[in-house]
């Protein structure tokens, strides 16, 4: 009987995590206070982001700094995010690595954490075949039997995921959507196409997130939405509501800073821009990324005074 209720609880979870993650699903960054995990810094914004209208939270993403997490510190982030969360929102942990025996590591971590899904990243560095990838998100949906959303970035990864390896991954129960972030609305379609109706596609640029929805997707997972969180949810809400005038006009508004943010790697503008607007006490990255320079951060900042982000 206690594996039947296990079971039914699981099959629950997966329903809901299939029907709750849509819309402005931000990828929230990490913050540091000399060279430490600030705890409290990171509570704040999850508050500031539920307040806000943000749809689900994204802890550990690549806007996470994830690369440079100790395991412990990984774990701690995912929890603490959880926590803040109480419920309100789902949150998608992110466990992807480039060793499929630490992906199901930290999955299982995820799981057990309490999130709602994790975020698993295309091993990067390695360069798997399409047969090596659709075997590491087997492993790991075997090994964890959690909803999973894949995530392709060839830009950082070195390996793109094609949209047929995509579909046949989705037919795993436990792989309930992709986060495509080729900035590919082609592929995008591809595979929407090639996927069941059910199956969750999101946008991982901003500037595709509009197009995306336009296509068939159901949201994006979103660096603008750390520094303008109300407004990108303004934009799925509008859209999911049918005002398509009202969203394709923030789409507009938010585009130069959908560029700004990009003006140096992810998330150094993002994580500047939050210091500037007090929402973080430091703009503090970890090495190999460095501060961001005298030059782009004065073009960030005539970014956000257009916004009326900072004076």
């Amino acid at each position: 009987m206690a594996c039947a209720s296990r079971a039914k609880k699981q099959t629950k979870k997966e329903s809901s995590a299939k029907k709750e993650i849509k819309g402005a699903i931000v990828a929230i960054v990490t913050p540091f206070k000399d060279g430490q995990l600030d705890e409290q810094g990171l509570r704040d914004l999850v508050e500031w982001h539920v307040k806000a209208g943000t749809h689900c939270i994204v802890p550990c993403g690549t806007t996470g700094e994830s690369a440079t997490l100790s395991h412990d510190e990984h774990m701690r982030v995912v929890e603490i995010t959880i926590d803040q969360v109480r419920g309100r929102v789902p949150v998608i942990a992110g466990t992807g690595s480039n060793s499929t025996e630490e992906t199901i590591m930290l999955t299982k971590h995820a799981k057990k954490a309490g999130a709602d899904a994790a975020l698993v990243i295309t091993p990067y560095y390695n360069k798997p075949s399409q047969e090596g990838l659709y075997q590491h998100f087997m492993a790991v949906a075997k090994e964890c039997k959690f909803p999973m959303i894949l995530y392709n970035v060839p830009g950082r990864t070195g390996v793109n995921m094609l949209p047929q390896t995509v579909a046949r991954c989705a037919k795993n129960r436990y792989v309930i959507g992709i986060k495509e972030a080729t900035g590919s609305l082609k592929q995008v379609a591809d595979v929407i196409r090639f996927c069941p109706r059910s199956f969750i596609v999101l946008s991982g640029d901003d500037f595709t997130a509009f197009p995306t929805l336009a296509i068939g997707g159901k949201g994006v997972i979103s660096v603008c939405s750390n520094v303008m969180p109300k407004e990108m949810a303004n934009m799925m809400n509008y859209f999911f509501k049918g005002d398509i005038d009202k969203a394709r006009r923030l789409h507009y508004k938010l585009f130069p800073l959908f560029e700004a943010l990009f003006y140096e790697t992810n998330p150094v503008p993002a994580k500047t821009a939050l210091a500037a607007m007090g929402k973080i006490d430091s703009d503090e990255v970890r090495l190999p990324l460095a501060p961001m320079s005298e030059t782009n951060k004065e073009r960030l900042m005539e970014v956000l005074k257009s916004l009326k982000l900072v004076k």
